[in-house]
Order: C-alpha cells, then sequence, then structure tokens
C-alpha cells in the first residue's frame, strides 16, 4: 500500500546515528512507497537537512551526536510546525518518552517494533495520529497534567464540563483507545469525514488544539477504560 499525503507519497527524512540501521529504515520505507528525501547521522546535520527537505514526517533517533534528538526535534518543528516527528528509539525510559513528546514528537516507537509496526506508525503520523508503542501512551498521556507542574484546579475554579453528544463521547472514548481516524469509522459505520467532523467540533468544545491533547484530556477522565 503506497503511503498517501494530499494525493503524493508521504515524504520522509530518516535520522539514526548507525549507518546500517538508518540505511536499513530508509530502506523498508522506499520499498513500502514512502519517498525517503534525505537521512542524517548526527543531529546539527538533521536541522539542516530537515530544513533543506522539508519531509512530512522525521523519523529520528534520541541518542544523536552533536545535539540531542529532543533539541532536533524542537528546531525542525520551530521551522515547519506542521512536520510531524515520530522518535524511533532504544530507550522506553519514562523520562525521554516524555520528554521527546514535551519537544513535540507525535509518536514514539521502540526499536523493538518490527517493520510492519514500523511503517503502519509513519503511515499514522503522517496523517496527525499520536503513535505509541503499547505500554507507553498511558504514561505520557495519564500523567501529562501531573509533569506540566500545575496543581489541579480546586472545586471552586473548576470550570463546568462541555457537554459533548453521546457520539461525540463515544468517539473521544476510540481515539483514546488509540484508534485510527478509518478504523473508528469501520467501528461505528460512519464516513472517515463523520470522524474527522466529530473530532474537530470536540476539539472546539473542550478548547483543544489537537488530537494529542484530545487523547490526553480523555485519557485523564477515564474515556480510555470505557
Amino acid at each position: 500500500m503506497t503511503a498517501q499525503h494530499d494525493g503524493r507519497p508521504v515524504t520522509v527524512m530518516v535520522v539514526d546515528d548507525h549507518p546500517m540501521w538508518r540505511d536499513a529504515v530508509a530502506r523498508d520505507l522506499s520499498e513500502a512507497g514512502f519517498d525517503v528525501v534525505a537521512t542524517a547521522g548526527d543531529g546539527p546535520q538533521a536541522v539542516r537537512r530537515a530544513k533543506a527537505a522539508g519531509p512530512d514526517v522525521l523519523v529520528l533517533d534520541l541518542n544523536l551526536p552533536g545535539l540531542p534528538g529532543v533539541e532536533v526535534c524542537k528546531e525542525a518543528l520551530a521551522d515547519r510546525p506542521e512536520l510531524r516527528v515520530l522518535v524511533l528509539s532504544a530507550s522506553g525510559e519514562h523520562a525521554d518518552v516524555l520528554e521527546a513528546v514535551k519537544s513535540g514528537a507525535t509518536g514514539y516507537l521502540l526499536k523493538s517494533a518490527s517493520t510492519e509496526e514500523l511503517l503502519d506508525a509513519v503511515r499514522r503520523t503522517a496523517a496527525g495520529d499520536p503513535v505509541f508503542t503499547p505500554g507507553l501512551a498511558g504514561l505520557v498521556l495519564g500523567e501529562y497534567r501531573r509533569l506540566a507542574g500545575e496543581p489541579a484546579p480546586t472545586a471552586a475554579d473548576q470550570p463546568a464540563a462541555p457537554q459533548l453528544t453521546e457520539r461525540e463521547r463515544e468517539v473521544l472514548r476510540l481515539v483514546a483507545k488509540g484508534l485510527s481516524y478509518k478504523q473508528i469509522a469501520e467501528r461505528l459505520v460512519i464516513s472517515h469525514r463523520t470522524v474527522q467532523n466529530h473530532v474537530q467540533n470536540t476539539l472546539g468544545k473542550l478548547q483543544l488544539h489537537n488530537r494529542v491533547e484530545l487523547v490526553r484530556y480523555a485519557i485523564e477522565r477515564g474515556l480510555d477504560d470505557a
């Protein structure tokens, strides 16, 4: 299945300081129909080439010489906010995962993932879906508020919860479980466009800015357990 974005192949850049690993990932992506527009082996090179190549998705290792992966992520996103970043790391350490997400990464996949899992993760990242290795999503999304260092509002300060329709709550619950828009559409027997509309309406009501924030909101309120 060719990965498409706006009717063209999804463009990807692969950043890793191990040449054999970097080349293997780039080859797997190319063979799957992605357009690998650049690779890089260190942090400063990654920032320069990401600006020059303008990929849809940056597949990024965290442990880079010259400039850490989280800094590469921040600089690349400062230059192109629409860029999607998928971290592909050997580390499943909670601090690394959370630091990557705080720096703007859309997803986090361990290098122990299979080739198929990687290809699916890049496709979903390109579509704007948050993608995490199983077990990491709950950590990232459930603890995000605490890590932000903001005290929970008191009952008197708590704004009234916005009123969501039953269908909006249903879609939100499936988003929290990590389903893609396509999977949600199939589950609820509605169109992909209708799912998008429900998500956009919910974002507006909750005053959230993107789907990653929406998933955080849902998981913090236990909707993923429903």
